[in-house]
């Protein structure tokens, strides 16, 4: 899976995204709207996580989709 298909499908894909992220609220995904740099900001936010580990984590949850 690419970053584009998961910003063309971002509804189908939010339940998947909350599944990895469990800390994302609604709200948060709702922001989120299919942008990988919000993504990777709020996951900073709510794990505590450096910019490089969050990218990181998205890189490693779309090779494994």
């Amino acid at each position: 899976m690419n970053w584009n298909q998961i910003e063309g499908n971002w509804e189908q894909v939010k339940g998947k995204i909350q599944a990895q992220w469990g800390k994302l609220t609604n709200d948060d995904l709702d922001v989120i709207a299919g942008n990988r740099k919000e993504l990777a900001g709020r996951i900073q936010e709510r794990y505590g996580k450096i910019e490089e580990d969050a990218e990181r984590d998205i890189d490693d949850w779309l090779s494994r989709g």
